[in-house]
């Protein structure tokens, strides 16, 4: 049996293995720069480095990296030996604090959005010196942010960091304001669910479609889906069990805390839970776990599927986002508490919670926003694309009490006033869940329910935290001026309720009759990725941006551009892949079927004694079939042929979503269709019977 205590984090360059190899000067002044962002001196990272690297050859490895997150969605890395020549044909195994703290990839390579010119090169990867190195197939794993030449981001880390600095300046600012003065910082910590499809690995081999977009761009709908409801937390399978059993401990090694494994609702999904952290580790953690999930499920001869919707008619995949507040003294902020002061501390953070997502709705839909999303937002497995917050019955009876003045009658009966009259103490399962909603309060948390499964979660938590800040920020300025805290405050949290309870939503957000509700509310329904991202760069989002440091708003701008650039980039690479899986593979089994009913019909005419309605039939109708195929692939590479025309982005955003999406959903009726009228030894695809049930 695995010692797992001794297993968890033996591959990390954490704190313990800190302490153990570093003089303790050095110790101390990284853990200064640690907690309080000092500036790091080179004698102190040359000791460093030096320590790492030692501990590191001891571990096996002989590379290190800077491993960073560019706008590509998925992480990168260059590999550099530590052998450095030391005369005679001899080397030495060498790592300097100038190699720890700074690297130099190629800049003009990656997603700038006009940032940066083809021609200019130089880019820079920077030290996250609160992410702990660790070692991943012998290679010294160093997280970075990364940046051009000129300082502007390039990738998804920085902004967050810059994110978590905007709400901890804030939060210290609110948290003074009710005299405490023991806590030094304020952090955001995410809990992410990972939720995943495996199939067999031949399978998806044999989908072009999976291969090259994700997501697979034609299949009928199984006979039996997930209606039965019996994979859901269900026995998990022997060979998708020593593929968790695995990945788990490859996971443990690099210090994730995977904490919860189980089967999903659809057939063959899975998901797993980590246990919460520190957002910028969760976010390094989210991305390590996908990588390791698709290396993992190659060894065992399965292909791991991130994408938000691989099968249509079949429930998403999403990566629900658990945020909350929390002290270096091990407060969480979102904890109702059981004192007066506790409790109307708690419902200034919860009600600047409650503004922030109502001022910025846009930003939060934006934030999750992309063509794989798309297709599983308002579907039955995911919220709508309708932000809202469920805070649960009771709760939001207290805020209604609150508001209107009037006495609270639940559990406690006496009149309630802020900072006097003691909360009732909040169990963590207060009330129930509500799936549906795209935001909601659990205990101590609000689960964001909207990210996509291959999405890194540090867009929708830098938006977050933007967000949250700016209203503690508005909150802390009107306190502070004011010599009746106590009244200033009470007047405080009514107007606010007052003013943004309209996103507050306990029912069903499914239903369609909230659509009309929430329409009348005045929220927002950007239902598609083109339709929000205007948001992105509306002068409210600029100025809550660059008024936290977090964008510039050239940064803000060119980061607009990537987005519609790989939405319209990946609804061509799945335009061009449909057109060439109907043209190599589809015509070519509707072809060679046909040919066989033909020849079957001919001799049982020849014959003249035997009944050819069957084949006159489907030979009719799949050749009527054919025919309409040939006009969806017409009117689909027509359509492709058009978006040569348009340079604007927002503009050919657009005509993606409207023209060539739509002509793609024709082209999948007919191929559907003819998928269940082909014989199955001339049709070239696995099926999704097949796919979805191909692991035992």
């Amino acid at each position: 049996m695995k010692d797992v205590a001794n297993l968890f984090g033996c591959m990390v360059f954490n704190d313990t293995v800190m302490q153990a190899r570093l003089p303790k000067d050095v110790y101390k002044a990284l853990k200064k720069t640690m907690a309080q962002g000092t500036h790091l001196e080179l004698d102190v990272a040359n000791a460093v480095a030096n320590a790492m690297k030692d501990w590191a050859v001891e571990k096996g490895a002989t590379h290190f990296t800077h491993w960073f997150q560019p706008m590509t969605g998925i992480t990168a890395e260059k590999h550099d030996s530590f052998i450095a020549p030391a005369g005679d044909g001899r080397i030495i195994m060498e790592f300097s604090g100038k190699e720890l703290v700074r690297g130099e990839p190629d800049a003009s390579s990656f997603p700038s959005g006009g940032l940066r010119a083809t021609f200019e090169a130089r880019g820079y990867t920077v030290w996250d010196i609160t992410s702990y190195a660790f070692i991943k197939n012998d290679t010294l794993y160093i997280p970075t942010a990364f940046c051009s030449y000129s300082g502007e981001a390039l990738d998804k880390k920085t902004p967050l960091l810059r994110s978590m600095q905007a709400i901890n300046k804030q939060a210290i600012r609110i948290l003074r304001l009710f005299g405490n003065t023991d806590v030094k910082c304020v952090i955001t910590t995410v809990g992410p669910e990972q939720e995943y499809f495996l199939i067999d690995k031949t399978m998806y081999l044999r989908r072009p479609d999976l291969v090259y977009t994700g997501r697979t761009l034609f299949g009928a709908r199984p006979p039996k889906g997930q209606e039965m409801d019996d994979h859901y937390f269900g026995s998990i399978k022997p060979r998708v069990s020593a593929f968790m059993h695995e990945l788990e401990e490859e996971l443990w090694k690099m210090g994730v805390h995977a904490k919860t494994k189980h089967n999903e609702v659809a057939p063959a999904q899975h998901e797993l839970a980590p246990i919460f952290g520190t957002t910028n580790l969760a976010t390094d953690h989210n991305q390590l776990t996908m990588e390791v999930m698709k290396s993992i499920a190659n060894k065992h001869g399965l292909s791991c599927l991130l994408h938000e919707k691989p099968f249509a008619g079949v429930n998403g995949s999403g990566k629900h986002n658990n945020w909350s507040l929390s002290t270096d003294t091990g407060i969480n902020l979102l904890e109702p508490g059981e004192t007066p002061f506790e409790n109307a501390q708690f419902l200034l953070f919860l009600t600047a919670v409650i503004k922030a997502v109502d001022e910025y709705q846009d930003l939060l839909r934006v934030s999750v926003a992309s063509a794989g999303n798309d297709h599983r937002l308002g579907a039955n497995e995911a919220p709508p694309a309708i932000i809202s917050i469920f805070l649960g019955d009771e709760l939001t009876e207290i805020l209604e009490a609150l508001e209107t003045g009037v006495a609270y009658k639940g559990k406690q009966k006496n009149q309630m006033e802020i900072g006097v009259t003691v909360l009732p103490h909040f169990p963590k399962d207060i009330t129930d869940r509500n799936r549906t909603s795209p935001f909601a309060f659990t205990g101590n948390k609000f689960e964001f329910r909207m990210p996509g499964s291959s999405f890194s979660i540090a867009g929708p938590n830098f938006v977050l935290n933007t967000a949250v800040a700016e209203v503690l920020r508005d909150f802390a300025d009107t306190l502070e001026k004011t010599n009746d805290f106590k009244d200033t405050l009470a007047v405080l949290i009514k107007k606010t309720i007052r003013e943004h309870k309209r996103i507050v939503f306990n029912g069903n957000n499914y239903a369609e009759a909230w659509v009309y509700e929430a329409e009348k509310r005045g929220l927002s329904n950007l239902k598609t990725t083109v339709e929000a991202m205007p948001a992105f760069i509306a002068q409210k989002s600029i100025d809550v941006f660059t008024r936290h440091h977090v964008f510039s708003e050239t940064e803000i701008r060119s980061r607009y551009e990537i987005l519609l650039e790989n939405y319209c980039k990946t609804l061509r690479i799945e335009a061009l892949t449909m057109t060439d899986m109907v043209k190599k593979e589809i015509i070519q089994a509707c072809i060679s079927y046909q040919h066989e009913l033909s020849q079957l019909l001919q001799s049982k005419k020849t014959d003249g004694r035997y009944d050819c309605t069957l084949e006159e039939y489907f030979l009719d109708k799949i050749s009527k079939l054919s025919a309409c195929l040939l006009r969806k692939l017409d009117t689909l590479e027509n359509a492709m042929l058009e978006t040569k025309k348009t340079t604007d982005a927002l503009s050919l955003a657009e005509f993606y979503r409207d023209h060539v999406f739509g002509a793609m959903s024709e082209l999948r009726l007919i191929v559907d269709e003819l998928e269940t009228l082909v014989a199955k030894k001339h049709w070239p695809l696995p099926t999704y019977a097949e796919m979805l049930y191909s692991v035992n």
